[in-house]
C-alpha cells in the first residue's frame, strides 16, 4: 500500500519553532530575574542561581514521585510547583545569610568566589546518591500527560504569569519599592530606614523560588539530573546582560530573545549541526558586550575614578 507523507506547510513549523521559542525563552527569563533583582540590590552575579534552579527541578521530582497515583494530576502539580519555589526559597535565604552576607564588606572578587563554591558545594551534594545520585531521571509521565499537547502554551503562560506579577509586586507595592531604593542607594536606603538585610533576604527568596519553578518546567520537558542546572544558568544569565543585568523587563526581554533564537536555530541549521544552536548565547554576550556592554534595555552609569 502506498503510504503519502503530509509536510506541514513552512510557515507552521516556523511558528511552532516561535512558540517553543518562547516558551524556553520564558523559563530562561525566569532565571534571570534572580541574576538581575540580586544584582540590582549587591552589584553581585549569583553563580549558584543555576544550581538553585537544579534543586527546585529534584525538589520536585520527589514530591512528584511521592504523590502520583495518590492525588489528582492537578493537586500533584500544584504541590509540585509551590513545594519547590518554597524549598529553593529557604535555600536561598541560607545562602545569603550564610555564604554571602558575613563577605558583604569584602572585595567583589571574594563574593564570586564564594558564589562559585556553592555552585560546585550543590552540584556534588546533589551527585551523592543518598541525596539524588549521578544519573538522570524522569519525572512522571502522568504530570506531562496532564497538560496534553498543550506543555508548550503552559509553560510559556506560567512564566509569563509569573513574570508580570513579579514586575506588579516590584513596581507597586511598599517591599517593591523599598526593593528599588536598596538597588538604587544601598547606603541611603538603610540611612531612611529600611531594614536592608531583610531586603536583600527577600530578593534571594523570591529569586530562587522563580528559578525553582523553571527547574521543574524544564525537568517536565526534558529530565531532571545534578548538572542540569550548568547550561541553562549561564544562557539565563547572557540573557540578563543581554537585556540589561540590574532591569527586571530587561530579563524578559533577553530571555525570550535568547529562547526563539535558539529555537529558530534548532529548526533550521541542517542536520548535523542543529548542536551548534547552544553556541549562539555566546555568540550574542559576546556581540553585545562589544557593541553596547550596559545591555538592550540598560543604561550606561558613569562612575568617578
Amino acid at each position: 500500500m502506498l503510504e503519502i507523507q503530509i509536510q506541514r506547510p513552512p510557515v507552521h513549523f516556523f511558528l511552532d519553532q516561535l512558540l517553543i521559542g518562547l516558551s524556553i525563552g520564558a523559563t530562561y527569563a525566569l532565571i534571570a530575574l534572580g541574576y538581575t533583582m540580586v544584582y540590582g540590590v549587591l552589584r553581585l552575579i549569583n553563580f549558584a542561581h543555576g544550581d538553585v534552579y537544579m534543586v527546585g527541578a529534584v525538589c520536585g521530582w520527589y514530591i512528584a514521585r511521592a504523590l502520583v497515583g495518590h492525588a489528582p494530576p492537578w493537586v500533584v502539580l500544584l504541590a509540585v510547583f509551590i513545594g519547590a519555589a518554597v524549598a529553593c526559597g529557604v535555600l536561598g535565604y541560607l545562602i545569603e545569610v550564610l555564604a554571602y552576607r558575613p563577605l558583604r564588606n569584602r572585595p567583589r572578587l571574594v563574593l564570586l568566589i564564594t558564589a562559585i563554591g556553592v555552585s560546585l558545594l550543590l552540584e556534588n551534594l546533589f551527585q551523592l546518591k543518598i541525596v539524588f545520585g549521578p544519573t538522570h531521571q524522569d519525572y512522571p509521565i502522568e504530570l506531562r500527560d496532564a497538560f496534553g499537547r498543550y506543555f508548550t502554551l503552559a509553560a510559556l503562560g506560567l512564566s509569563l504569569a509569573l513574570m508580570t506579577a513579579m514586575t506588579w509586586f516590584v513596581m507597586r507595592t511598599k517591599t517593591g519599592l523599598a526593593l528599588r531604593a536598596v538597588s538604587f542607594r544601598f547606603e541611603t536606603a538603610t540611612l531612611m530606614g529600611i531594614n536592608t538585610n531583610r531586603i536583600i533576604s527577600f530578593t534571594f527568596m523570591v529569586g530562587s523560588g522563580l528559578a525553582a519553578v523553571a527547574g521543574v518546567l524544564n525537568a517536565m520537558r526534558y529530565q531532571v539530573d545534578p548538572l542540569m542546572g550548568i547550561m541553562p544558568g549561564l544562557k539565563a544569565f547572557i540573557a540578563a546582560v543581554l537585556g540589561g543585568i540590574g532591569n527586571i523587563p530587561g530579563a524578559l526581554v533577553g530571555g525570550l530573545l535568547i529562547g526563539i533564537i535558539e529555537a529558530m536555530l534548532q529548526g533550521f541549521l541542517p542536520a548535523g549541526y542543529t548542536a551548534y544552536a547552544d553556541a549562539a548565547a555566546f555568540v550574542i554576550l559576546i556581540v553585545i558586550l562589544l557593541v553596547k556592554p550596559s545591555g538592550l534595555l540598560g543604561r550606561a552609569v558613569q562612575e568617578k575614578v
